[in-house]
């Protein structure tokens, strides 16, 4: 347990393959909003967790789910060239439709805490998260997400299909998207063409770049840029707290 949080890893019921998750929140009774934490490639790993933590601390309800439950339970690793490669293999074997059958267990999961409120969710992802996050603000359960860095958006879907970008109608709630002028995964013209789907769709938006590369909000990474991290988790809580609300810790 944490100082003013209670943490623990829990089991999402979820059909044949329970989800692994991490679960942070305040300490108390809530009511309290709740937010998905999407990782990196990398998986739940500490980095991950301690988001969760940051989020809890903000007084939510933070829960960030295994992504790679069928090819690796349990799955963390740092952030070296061959912790990378084991990344996306295990990445490149999710499909959409378990992503968001996955993502849809995590929330119903939610409902049945005693301190979360159930209904109105936020969603925020990093890099793989990043994408995920895309699909997961479809979900009717979803009224807020944070999408940073989400490599491939405008190019392809997990497991195969029509890019993820195809689905931006379906997108009902408030969405921000965070980018690096300088990410060699997600060049200038994909950005553009994310935001002309977000426009042609109506969709309740906004969309923020930075000088930064990939992965700017992780300090365990080396494009870490803390300025530019404050300032993104400064306007994140602004997406959350005018969207969510926050209940008193």
């Amino acid at each position: 347990m944490t100082t003013g949080l209670e943490t623990s890893w829990v089991t999402i019921p979820n059909g044949e393959v329970p989800l692994n998750a991490y679960l942070a929140s305040p300490a108390g009774r809530g009511p309290f909003p709740a937010i998905l934490v999407l990782q990196e490639v990398f998986g739940v790993n500490a980095h991950i967790r301690d988001v969760t933590e940051q989020v809890a601390r903000l007084g939510y309800a933070a829960l960030a789910p295994s992504l790679f439950q069928r090819t690796a339970p349990g799955f963390e690793v740092g952030y070296s060239d061959a912790d990378l490669a084991l990344g996306r293999h295990h990445k490149d074997q999710t499909q959409a439709a378990q992503l968001l059958g996955d993502l849809q267990a995590a929330l119903d999961y939610l409902k049945t805490l005693p301190q979360v409120r159930p209904a109105g969710f936020g969603v925020m992802g990093f890099c793989f998260g990043g994408h995920v996050a895309y699909l997961a603000a479809t979900l009717p359960d979803v009224i807020a997400t944070a999408s940073f860095y989400g490599a491939g958006i405008a190019t392809f879907t997990p497991g195969g299909g029509s890019p993820t970008l195809t689905r931006t109608a379906a997108i009902h709630g408030r969405i921000w998207l965070f980018f690096g002028t300088q990410d060699p995964l997600i060049p200038p013209e994909q950005v553009a063409q994310i935001e002309a789907e977000l426009q042609r769709c109506q969709t309740d938006y906004r969309l923020f770049t930075y000088e930064a590369g990939h992965g700017f909000l992780c300090d365990q990474r080396h494009s870490y840029r803390p300025a530019v991290a404050a300032e993104a988790w400064q306007a994140v809580q602004h997406l959350f707290q005018g969207t969510l609300g926050v209940a008193a810790v």
